[in-house]
């Protein structure tokens, strides 16, 4: 047989003969470098793991900033939680030191004066349009009687008319029923506070030749010794001088706001007090709160409102033909038709 032939296991021979000597070779060499043959599968084997590295790193920083969302949400839920609670505290806070303040000043003002008084805080309001009234939490089992006079630390708000056992109905001065005693300050001009509306007072039968400004306090008489002499009652809003008629029409608004009202005091015993000019200051320059004198935590009156700095000067009667002779005939005592109605105790006859 020629050697030369192809034969397979000629073929396998030659080819152990000659990878003999590479094996011999890549033996000879260093532990620490890898076999050529072995780099393939090797950098096969990197490819795999670093792509699973990077994908199972990825899901577990995924999941880890999923858990700190939900953390995140629970704290912001609680802090949220934690706020609204501090702000009802501060809130409650404020309105206990409003509280406070109102109860202190009006405990400094029964100290202040010689009048014997009966707190009482408003407990209702009469939604009645045609009236003005309040309701109170004393009632005749506290010694109140048809009559007697109700204020504030600021000024006038009423009168009883209608006591119950346990409660009692205050009529304002702003009812239309309602007639208090009244004196301008500045001039010492006498006349009858009425009510008009729910928001505003009439100063009437003030003879046409008396000094009223816009601006100008009135205050009580002290008449029949219901309210204390000097009292604020209502600020002069306009003044309107009529050509043929023997009085002004005098416009007021109430130092006092019924509706912002929450503590009253009912004067069972005026003594004879006299506040005399202890308003007039504030009164003069229309500054807010008419009362210098007044305690913290008391009702401010609306004088701010009025803008006695730009008074406008009031023109003369058109007609002065008029006399003295005739001022008799506009004073309260002169007018029997209105008599009933500046009597405090005949109102409860007009109760709605």
């Amino acid at each position: 047989m020629n050697f030369f032939n192809f034969d397979l296991k000629k073929l396998v021979l030659i080819g152990i003969v000659l990878a003999l000597p590479l094996i011999s070779i890549n033996m000879q060499q260093r532990p620490q470098e890898s076999h050529w043959l072995v780099k393939p599968f090797s950098m096969l084997g990197s490819a795999v793991s670093e792509t699973f590295y990077g994908f199972s790193h990825g899901v577990k920083d995924t999941t880890a900033m999923y858990l700190d969302l939900i953390n995140i949400k629970k704290q912001s839920e609680q802090l949220h939680s934690t706020n609204n609670e501090l702000q009802s505290r501060l809130n409650s806070m404020n309105e206990l030191q409003v509280e406070n303040d109102r109860l202190r000043g009006l405990l400094e003002f029964k100290q202040q004066t010689k009048m014997k008084l009966t707190s009482a805080q408003v407990i209702g309001r009469d939604l009645v349009i045609d009236h003005n009234t309040i309701t109170i939490n004393k009632g005749t089992q506290d010694g109140l009687k048809s009559g007697m006079a109700v204020i504030t630390t600021a000024g006038v708000l009423g009168y009883i008319f209608k006591p119950e056992p346990f409660t009692a109905h205050v009529m304002l001065i702003t009812d239309r029923y309602a007639v208090v005693d009244g004196i301008v300050q500045r001039t010492r001009a006498h006349g009858i506070v009425e009510g008009k509306s729910q928001t505003s007072c009439a100063l009437k039968y003030v003879e046409r030749t008396e000094d009223v400004k816009e601006g100008d306090l009135v205050v009580t008489g002290g008449l029949d010794n219901i309210f204390p002499k000097g009292f604020p009652v209502a600020i002069v809003e306009s003044v309107e001088r009529k050509t043929f008629s023997v009085s002004l029409k005098v416009d007021l608004r109430p130092v006092v706001d019924p509706y912002k009202v929450e503590e009253v005091f009912i004067i069972v015993d005026s003594s004879k007090e006299d506040f005399g000019d202890k308003y007039a200051p504030q009164a003069a320059t229309g500054v807010e709160g008419a009362v210098p004198n007044a305690t913290p935590g008391t009702e401010a009156p609306p004088v701010n409102q009025a803008s006695p700095a730009h008074t406008p000067t009031l023109a003369k009667p058109a007609t002065t033909g008029a006399t003295p002779a005739a001022s008799p005939a506009v004073t309260p005592k002169a007018t029997p038709k209105e008599t009933p109605k500046a009597t405090p105790a005949t109102k409860p006859q007009e109760n709605p």
